[in-house]
């Protein structure tokens, strides 16, 4: 395999497959499509899979696959969120995976403004509509950026930051990756020791924020939880905390059995929706930690549809801040 193959490498592919279990004549929802590499191993083993991604990028780059693969794979543009939608296309699904988190192929862009590795507009759409990262920074007050870059950045100087900005775009507004990122470096200082840039987790809240991804995870966990048949399997490999704890917090709350009680009878019986795969979280290797970093801060958690009815929704519990509703006008 080439360096330039790499980036293509899906994260805990193996490990994916083996919770998902796929079969013959099978129907799988990869609501993460991104470079194909999930979907690719389930065709592989002869199941079919309607393939749900965001990115009309991903999507043309796809056709070849669709194509390869002529009758069992279907290609989607739209948000996994909208996965109970998609599955009207071919039934209800067997199993849904779901590879939560900017894809490297788009980080790899210079022109998608995810990353300020290399110098670009400051972009972040994940759908290449709507309002830009640069919208957000130079619309919202100091105020609502210092909450965003705290909580989905957990930035400890998200304060002053948020005000610098403020402060500056008075003057010249932000438009590229570099300048931001140079703007917060000149501000906090660099510790050597630390081995991340110090705007690294003000980009990750504003990407986070501008695709609502913790919003769109929870409703996708949801209408996974509708569609799936019973006994079909819904897999999710997510990448820093936030993510995980959506993840976690969701399938405690659904395979948990409670609320019935002989004391406290007027209280209705709740019946558990999915039982676990496996005992906890499943971890990359040490192997594919070194060979992807990517993969070293990857979680995989899944669970079984039983044979119960979908749980009443409460989104209290997964702990979603109090943002403003920029996010609501960027949502596609």
């Amino acid at each position: 395999m080439t360096a330039s193959d790499d980036r293509h490498i899906p994260v805990l592919l193996e490990e994916v497959i083996t919770a998902l279990q796929p079969q013959t004549g099978e129907l799988i929802i990869d609501g993460t499509f991104g470079a194909g590499g999930y979907t690719r191993r389930i065709l592989e083993t002869g199941a079919s899979v309607t393939a749900i991604d965001r990115d009309p990028s991903a999507i043309e780059v796809g056709r070849a696959m669709e194509k390869e693969f002529a009758g069992r794979l279907t290609l989607v543009q739209g948000t996994f969120s909208t996965l109970d939608q998609v599955a009207l296309l071919g039934g209800a699904p067997d199993g849904v995976v779901l590879d939560i988190g900017v894809s490297s192929m788009q980080i790899d862009e210079a022109e998608r403004g995810f990353s300020f590795q290399k110098d670009g507009p400051l972009d972040m759409r994940m759908s290449s509509s709507g309002p830009s990262a640069a919208d957000v920074v130079n619309r919202l007050k100091a105020g609502d950026l210092a909450r965003i870059f705290n909580f989905l950045g957990e930035e400890r100087h998200a304060g002053r930051i948020a005000r610098m900005i403020e402060k500056r775009r008075a003057s010249e507004p932000f438009i590229r990756t570099r300048d931001l990122a140079n703007a917060i470096e000149a501000l906090v200082g660099r510790n050597p020791k630390v081995p991340i840039h110090p705007a690294t987790r003000v980009f990750q809240a504003l990407r986070i924020f501008l695709n609502d991804e913790l919003g769109e995870l929870v409703r996708a966990l949801h209408a996974a939880e509708r569609v799936l048949k019973p006994g079909g399997r819904l897999v999710v490999v997510t990448f820093h905390s936030l993510e995980d704890r959506i993840v976690k917090r969701f399938f405690a709350d659904r395979s948990a059995s409670g609320g019935g009680s002989r004391h406290l009878p007027q209280v209705e019986q709740r019946l558990a929706s999915f039982t676990p795969i496996g005992k906890g979280i499943v971890a990359p290797s040490e192997a594919e930690a070194e060979r992807n970093p990517r993969a070293r801060s990857a979680k995989l958690r899944g669970g079984v549809r039983t044979t119960n009815p979908p749980l009443a929704e409460d989104h209290s519990i997964y702990g979603l801040p109090n943002l403003p509703p920029f996010q609501d006008k960027a949502r596609n």
